[in-house]
């Protein structure tokens, strides 16, 4: 008799996936991340039966709670923001592993509480001592939490079992901060259990990057500056800062966004092809584009930052961000940012890369639009292709997730006149599953110690590396360039591109 299970199919590619005994520890569990993300993931991965049975969640905050009112707090949160239907036996199996601890971060008596619960569910549910820490809290939190978590053994890792860290962005808002804290973190935590969440990362269409590359012949041969003009990448939001006034002003759109998200799609979209999509192998790749990057050598001209200012958007009156609750009427803070970067190796010499981002812009869209060069001879007649673009293949990440490839035709009729056309792709319309949120996919994969869609601490050094000279740059010079909300950016940027002979395409 062979050990083969007779149920399981060859083709199920569920089974490698399922997660073993364990339990998440969400700190800050109060906060809006936790209520609109992380509950309803876990709910949503144990109604698609990818978490153990005993699986328990363990919620850390001010707040003076009973397990039973966290327990409502998680119901609520799932029944408003689950991607599945609530099913009421899924909700029982999870309900009897969710436990609160009331403290604060200094708050010894807490911590220890924490290491009982740990304990206790560990004989109740059988999670096998195997626990992930999720630092869901403001960034000036994260050294203390990361000390009481040592001081009080919850990182140390018994024989057989694991203690992870999930930390959540920004890491760090320049390069020495980024060191001090990895080097903080890496004192309690060994550098393969600490996983640092950028959500771009675990969204399907950003790993679709690779897939349209590298398990297609038609894209690759053309991926180099032979064939391609420009690359843009662009994450416009159409709202403004919110109540985050507290955490973002200082910030701004460049350390927010550009420095880890876009940066990671920049690496996705230039890197070489990987020996394997073994973490190691992917992270090799990303860190030669990181570390060929280039940056202009007049930043005046090639790098915009701007500042939304009072307008029409969607149809009402908003405010301009100095006018924003919290603000300081000098700040100095970028809610729009572009920048022109060059890698510097074979594949794109030559080939511009430009990045932009900023909130209030006339929509919400992340795409990556890779420009193509005219073609060199074209035995038209001069007004057959004036309506005649450059081709592009663009990735729409979110939020109608897909592919469009822009191309000339002829128009139908008896003159020979070529106009752009585009082919679609929409993941809504090709498959039928939907596609998973990108905090379930990342929790599995801090669950099952699969480190493939996480930065590791190199590249969220040289990611700093590139941006920390621009901040300087802007710090020294000028002001942010102001802009009506809801138009795309302050003329300053369309004037960057138009220099360079480009403009920006309108998403």
């Amino acid at each position: 008799m062979n050990g083969a299970n007779p149920l399981r199919d060859a083709q199920d590619r569920r089974l490698p996936r399922i997660a073993g005994p364990s339990g998440l520890v969400i700190f800050g569990v109060t906060g809006d991340l936790s209520r609109k993300k992380l509950m309803p993931a876990v709910y949503d991965l144990a109604n698609r039966g990818l978490l153990p049975p005993g699986f328990s969640l363990i919620g850390f905050a001010r707040r003076e709670w009973q397990d039973e009112d966290f327990a409502q707090e998680v119901h609520d949160a799932v029944k408003e923001h689950a991607r599945t239907p609530f099913r009421e036996e899924v909700w029982q199996q999870l309900v009897q592993g969710c436990r609160f601890v009331q403290g604060d971060f200094d708050d010894d008596e807490a911590f220890e509480t924490l290491k009982s619960t740990i304990e206790e569910l560990d004989k109740a549910q059988g999670t096998g001592g195997n626990f992930a820490f999720y630092l869901s809290v403001p960034p000036k939190f994260f050294p203390k939490v990361v000390a009481q978590l040592k001081k009080h053994g919850l990182a140390d890792q018994k024989e057989g079992s694991w203690r992870r860290a999930v930390i959540e962005k920004p890491f760090g808002h320049d390069l020495t901060s980024a060191q001090e804290l990895n080097q903080l973190v890496h004192d309690v935590f060994p550098p393969n259990e600490v996983f640092r969440i950028d959500h771009y990362l675990g969204k399907e269409t950003v790993q679709n990057i690779l897939a349209l590359r590298f398990a297609n012949t038609m894209f690759e041969p053309i991926w180099n500056r032979s064939y391609v003009d420009h690359v843009q990448i662009t994450m416009a939001e159409d709202i403004g800062i919110g109540g985050r006034a507290g955490y973002y002003d200082g910030i701004g759109a460049a350390r927010d966004v550009i420095q880890n998200h876009l940066l990671q799609l920049l690496a996705l979209t230039a890197m070489e092809e990987p020996g394997s999509f073994h973490p190691k192998a992917l992270v090799a790749e990303k860190l030669k584009v990181l570390t060929a990057v280039e940056l202009p050598e007049d930043l005046g001209k090639h790098t915009v930052r701007g500042q939304y200012s009072a307008a029409w958007q969607g149809g009402e009156k908003v405010v301009g961000y100095l006018e924003e609750d919290g603000i300081d009427p000098k700040s100095k803070t970028d809610t729009y940012a572009a920048i022109r970067l060059e890698i510097n190796n074979r594949r794109w010499a030559g080939v511009p890369f430009y990045l932009r981002t900023g909130k209030r812009l006339g929509r919400r869209v992340t795409e990556i639009a890779v420009v193509f060069k005219r073609a060199p001879y074209l035995p038209f007649e001069s007004g057959a292709t004036e309506e005649l673009g450059q081709n592009a293949l663009v990735i729409r990440v979110q939020p109608d997730e897909g592919v469009t490839v822009r191309f000339g035709s002829k128009v139908p009729g008896t003159s020979m006149e070529v106009r752009d056309v585009t082919m679609d792709f929409a993941y809504g319309e090709s498959f039928t599953e939907s596609s998973p949120e990108a905090y379930e996919r990342l929790i599995l994969d801090v669950l099952l110690g699969d480190a493939n869609l996480f930065p590791r601490h190199q590249e969220v050094e040289l990611s700093w590396n590139i941006l920390d000279p621009i901040e300087e740059y802007w710090d020294k010079h000028g002001k942010p360039a102001q802009y009506p909300s809801g138009t795309w950016g302050p003329v300053e940027a369309d004037e960057m591109l138009a220099r360079d002979g480009r403009s920006w395409r309108r998403p």
